[in-house]
């Protein structure tokens, strides 16, 4: 774990010294269109970016799709075929991941997925020319490098070492403390990107030997589905690539300027896709069950996990929930026993170990736990790897270790968050009350200062004591000292007339928190 998160702080560091000595952002020529225009980052931070952040970004969604081995070949094939004919040359590579929430995406530098969700969705192999060169365009035309500016840019490179939240219903994680990777991923591309998109992907599709109609009929499709108001899609694809009419028109209009004819492909694809439409019940059965558990609902989230094992015993996703909903009902053994059926059939995904280490947790065998935090860490940083790792250094008494994970965690906001700046009160409070404990100067109606001070946890604080040293016009210093009394509530506020002045409002504020502690009942 160690040695992934220093790597990515020299990448980050790298590319801090490269924004620095770039200045501005750089006028160039589009390799796609032709016309010049404004890139925010070169060609190589580009690429280092997609190269840092591909595993971490396939692991939070839903990681690779490694069941049917041949069809991610058979994408890959597909993929290479328009980027051979892509006006940029890049390291692009194409994964398939295990999700059914239908969508695509590309990240900077080439770096392409497709979900397991879409490729049901679709019935010929110039529809999945058509995403995936649409992905390549908006790779290889640099739409994310345009449109971001430099401090949004250091953020998306932060990505690699990025927390996942936690507030999510059932594993569809964010990454970073603002959802940095959805913004990386999932950001809804301008109109002009997606219109660019379609009509160069086009153009690559025909290049490639494919029949550009099969866009056509893609749009046309996507269109009647965002009609209907499906929420998988409205949350998948439809979210960074909005369909519309106009785009239906303007791919007619660019498919009647390519030659005619080409493939379509319609029984390779069939053939490729045998499998995963075969087990697509089981699929649909674990989607179901993850719902059931989100609903508080375990003894169907277990039934559908066994209806879904019973089709397809080798995918681990399905121990997993059966695992999770055994959690929830504090079955630990068996929560394990499972989550040990997940690890055996792929050992190379965050969220097993993630649930394993947290039930570890909960059955006080802190050194499994931690094993089990740190590998999934390793994965795909996650806030609640680092906020389990803080309880369990707290409990053990290792408060620099639990100060250091929790604070990993409590910058966002979110209720794990909140938990964890609760815990770092906890543990910080005595040592550095001016962290938790504000304070403001004012004027009062007679000229003297009033202090303010302010509860700033969530937790009641007791022992309150300020100090203020007052020095008048004619530069003699008093010192003015007070401990409140009694509690002070969560977010409360109390004013003490000190007395002294007169002070003017805006000046220096001379208070200092001197002391305070958690009060406990």
């Amino acid at each position: 774990m160690a040695a992934t998160l220093n790597r990515a702080r020299q990448g980050l560091a790298r590319f801090i010294v490269a924004v620095i000595f770039a200045g501005v952002s750089a006028c160039a020529t589009n390799p796609v269109t032709g016309k010049t225009e404004l890139f925010g980052m070169s060609g190589a931070q580009e690429v280092e970016i997609g190269e840092q952040n591909y595993a971490p970004m396939r692991q939070s969604s839903g990681g690779d799709y490694d069941i049917d081995p041949g069809l991610t070949e058979y994408v890959q094939g597909v993929g290479n075929r328009l980027a051979a004919v892509s006006d940029r040359e890049l390291p692009y590579e194409f994964s398939v991941l295990n999700s059914s929430v239908p969508n695509a995406w590309a990240l900077p530098g080439g770096k392409i997925a497709i979900n397991r969700g879409l490729l049901t969705e679709m019935g010929s192999e110039a529809e999945l020319a058509a995403v995936l060169g649409h992905e390549v365009v908006h790779a290889a035309a640099g739409h994310t490098s345009q449109r971001a500016g430099r401090g949004q840019l250091l953020q998306i490179l932060v990505l690699g070492t990025a927390i996942a939240t936690a507030d999510s219903k059932y594993g569809n994680y964010a990454v970073g403390g603002a959802s940095l990777g959805s913004q990386l991923i999932n950001q809804q591309y301008s109109q002009g990107d997606e219109l660019e998109s379609d009509k160069y992907g086009m153009r690559y599709m025909s290049r490639a030997g494919y029949d550009p109609q099969g866009a056509v009929a893609l749009q046309k499709t996507f269109l009647k589905l965002s009609e209907g108001r499906r929420s998988d899609w409205l949350s998948g694809l439809f979210a960074s690539h909005p369909p519309s009419q106009k785009r239906v028109d303007e791919n007619i209009q660019t498919a009647s300027r390519l030659p005619p004819g080409g493939e379509l492909g319609v029984e390779r694809y069939k053939a490729a896709m045998a499998k995963t439409i075969e087990v697509k019940p089981a699929y649909d059965a674990y989607d179901e069950g993850m719902k059931a558990l989100a609903d508080d609902n375990p003894d169907l989230a277990v039934a559908k996990a066994e209806e879904a094992i019973g089709i397809l015993p080798e995918e681990g996703h399905f121990y997993m929930l059966r695992g999770l909903a055994r959690a929830s009902e504090g079955q630990y053994d068996s929560a394990l026993t499972n989550f040990n059926s997940a690890i055996r059939r792929r050992d190379d995904y965050f969220q097993y170990y993630l649930w394993r280490g947290q039930t570890y947790a909960a059955m006080d065998n802190y050194d499994e736990a931690v094993n089990d935090l740190q590998k999934s860490n390793s994965m795909l940083p996650t806030a609640q790897a680092f906020y389990y790792l803080g309880a369990i250094a707290a409990k053990r008494g290792d408060r620099r270790a639990a100060i250091e994970n929790f604070s990993k965690v409590a910058g966002d906001n979110n209720q794990l968050a909140r938990s964890a700046r609760d815990e770092l009160a906890k543990l910080e409070l005595s040592d550095h009350p001016e962290k938790y404990v504000y304070r403001r100067c004012d004027p009062g109606s007679d000229g003297k200062l009033i202090v303010s001070i302010k509860n700033a946890t969530s937790l009641d604080i007791a022992g309150i004591a300020f100090a203020v040293d007052y020095t008048d016009s004619e530069g003699r210093t008093q010192r003015y000292t007070r401990t409140l009394n009694g509690v002070l509530g969560a977010g409360r506020v109390v004013e003490v007339n000190t007395q002294l002045g007169p002070y003017a409002a805006g000046s220096n504020c001379p208070v200092q928190i001197t002391a305070a502690r958690v009060y406990e009942r």
